[in-house]
């Protein structure tokens, strides 16, 4: 695996936009005031913000149109918010901070629960355990595999639909790239009350109380022009630029499309005046953050959104913040060929990743790497054209490989409605997920891991930032050395990093001072954890997966760690299933665990048992207690709940509801 490395000067940072769309003098508000080093900037006026986007877009054109993912190697009525008072005790979805809830493919409130499968919504009542309701979400005949996730507060429930790259079987489907997020009723029999079509695609959403704040991503609407074959890269490039400093304010402002209940349809766009911008933006990608009130519903106002002319793949949030964040040149090289093993390889079922959290593949040596430079808040983002432009009997001159980095934005939450912009900045290396990011005390810290020139090596470090300036406090660096972060867990002043290439070191380190963190110890073990978890005073569950001491993966590990002395961590009890992989290796969603009774439950996919693993965790070890299995799809179990005395558990085919202490079956819902 990599490590962070350390480098890295406090970029731009961003200021809320308070000025009207009007095209004329700035208002006083609207003026760059400065921060240190840290530049606030904001759009004075629509004329501004054209002229801005306009000329960023130009440089970061190509001649291929605006494209952020071309690879290096190939450059070609009211809800009801007070629980009733027999609800079941109950499991929530496992999210990264307390009181912030996070999208998933099913949510119950003790008494229902609710989850979408093929477009169709279904309300399943705890106590009889049969279906009470179902809605669908679109026309047609169904539609297989169409990606949703849920939302749920009060008798509201949100549904995210995003479009992929299947044609759906309906009359009204989701596009490929096309987001839709209905609003729906459950007082009575489920209703639509309002759909959103946002342009662009979702990322993520963050709900606090009954307010979601749901991040899409979107870039200009600009026609260019088509080409014949002989036209040369420089004629399409500079024709490309052209066509950017022509296009209207409009093709950067997003759109949005709200249908009501009663089928009437209202088109919106975000205007000027809440639009803002990073000191260097590429002016190719735009981040919105729309709100909705559960509560109250699709209001006049609509979703509220505000814009950044930024862009972000990976959203971490707090009770009071919103962060995005991502690399923003999105520049992939090719795969790199296999890696030789040691040993002949397992052959197994691998889950596939869930919301961009699985680890990336390792590098090789003849992999194109970045080059690390020092970011500053005047560094360009964008891609410049080379200086000369070669004739037609000319190679054409090498890519230059941008520099990784992470660009992390900032909204504050803590007022009602729209959140506002407060800052941005850039460190070296690249995100594993959302939890290598955590705000704490009035800081943010981030783990990142970077790649050295030549691919052969990489480092990682945890940089500590003020979460009102995103100015550097500090840094604790050279991190499992040639390896790459596999998890980190972030947990009140302590931290803890897992990296990873042939043994698993486990780092915990103490981050009471943001301005001196520090590494106070290390466990190295065979194989590594992709998801922590804590697991009360002094432990720490790892789930991941045993490798040989060459680096080879072996199967499923669970591993449960006395984390008491910062100074010499250690692993008390591991449980190993040959040949295995589990779905919360990648995604967190997908592990259960249940303090109370120590209960905990991990998806597992192997050749000779799948289903869902039932473990009992306690202060001394792990011991295995059986598999739940799904009759006909033994091997798709996603999610498991505890829903007061019994244990649910859900695939695609349906809900299996077990009693959660002898494991025996007591009933089966179909879903389909």
């Amino acid at each position: 695996m990599k490590t962070l490395i350390r480098t890295a000067a406090a970029a731009a940072a961003l200021a809320t936009v308070t000025t009207a769309c009007t095209a004329g003098t700035p208002s006083p508000e609207s003026r760059p005031t400065r921060l240190g080093a840290v530049r606030l900037v904001a759009y004075t006026s629509c004329d501004d913000l054209l002229s801005g986007l306009r000329e960023h877009a130009a440089r970061s054109v190509t001649p291929y149109g605006l494209q952020n993912g071309m690879p290096v190697a190939a450059l070609a009525k009211e809800a009801r918010t007070t629980a009733k008072a027999d609800t079941s005790e109950h499991s929530t979805t496992n999210v990264h901070e307390a009181g912030v809830d996070e999208p998933d493919v099913v949510k119950t409130d003790g008494d229902r629960v609710i989850t979408v499968k093929d477009g169709v919504l279904r309300v399943i009542d705890t106590a009889t355990q049969k279906v009470t309701g179902s809605l669908r979400l679109t026309d047609g005949d169904g539609v297989r595999g169409m990606p949703a996730d849920l939302l749920l507060s009060g008798d509201r429930a949100l549904v995210l639909m995003r479009g992929g790259d299947i044609m759906y079987k309906a009359v009204d489907f989701v596009r490929p790239g096309e987001t839709k997020y209905v609003l729906v009723d459950l007082s009575g029999a489920p209703k639509v009350l309002s759909t959103i079509k946002p342009q662009g695609s979702y990322v993520d959403a963050r709900v606090v109380g009954s307010t979601v704040r749901l991040v899409t991503r979107s870039q200009p609407d600009i026609a260019f022009p088509e080409y014949e074959q002989d036209v040369s890269e420089s004629e399409r490039l500079k024709a490309n630029q052209e066509t950017v400093r022509r296009a209207p304010a409009e093709a950067w402002l997003p759109k949005i499309e709200i249908t009501d209940a009663a089928g009437t349809i209202r088109r919106e766009s975000v205007t000027c005046e809440r639009v803002s911008h990073p000191a260097d933006y590429s002016g190719t990608s735009l981040l919105t953050v729309h709100t909705i009130d559960l509560a109250r519903g699709v209001t006049a106002s609509g979703t509220d959104p505000i814009t950044l002319a930024a862009d972000g793949d990976t959203v971490y949030g707090t009770g009071t913040s919103l962060y995005v964040a991502g690399t923003p040149h999105r520049w992939m090289p090719l795969p790199p060929p296999p890696r030789p093993m040691d040993d002949t390889p397992a052959t197994r079922p691998r889950p596939l990743p869930s919301q961009g959290v699985a680890p990336a593949e390792e590098p090789t040596p003849t992999q194109p790497q970045p080059t690390p430079i020092e970011p500053t808040s005047a560094q360009s983002t964008s891609t410049e054209p080379p200086p000369t432009e070669p004739t037609p009997t000319e190679p054409s001159p090498s890519p230059t490989v941008p520099p990784e980095e992470t660009e992390i934005h900032r909204f504050d939450l803590s007022s009602p409605g729209a959140p506002s912009y407060v800052a941005s900045t850039k460190v070296p290396g690249r995100l594993l997920n959302q939890y290598s990011l955590s705000e704490y005390d009035g800081h943010l810290r981030i783990a990142t891991t970077l790649n050295s020139p030549d691919g052969r090596t990489s480092s990682s470090t945890v940089y500590v930032l003020d979460a009102t300036t995103m100015a550097r406090t500090g840094e604790v660096g050279g991190l499992g050395k040639g390896e790459r972060i596999y998890s980190v867990r972030f947990i009140g002043p302590v931290g803890y990093c897992v990296t990873f290439k042939q043994v698993d070191p486990l780092y915990t380190l103490d981050l009471r001072d943001p301005a001196a963190p520090k590494v106070t110890g290390e466990l190295k073990i065979t194989g590594y954890s992709a998801y922590l978890h804590p697991a009360g005073e002094g432990r720490l569950i790892g789930i991941g997966q045993e490798a040989s001491e060459k680096g080879r993966t072996l199967g499923t590990q669970v591993s449960l760690f006395d984390v008491g002395d910062p100074a010499a961590p250690r692993r008390l009890s591991q449980l190993f299933q040959k040949d295995s992989g589990s779905a919360a290796e990648w995604d967190p969603h997908a592990f259960l665990y249940w303090p109370k009774t120590g209960l905990a439950v991990v998806p597992l996919t192997a050749q000779n048992e799948s289903g869902a693993l039932v473990l009992k965790i306690d202060d001394s070890g792990i011991t295995r207690r059986g598999l739940i299995q799904h009759s006909g799809d033994p091997s798709g179990i996603q999610r498991a709940m505890v829903i007061g005395d019994a244990l649910w558990t859900l695939s695609y085919e349906g809900i299996q509801v077990n009693d959660a202490a002898t494991l025996a079956e007591r009933s089966w819902i179909p879903l389909r």
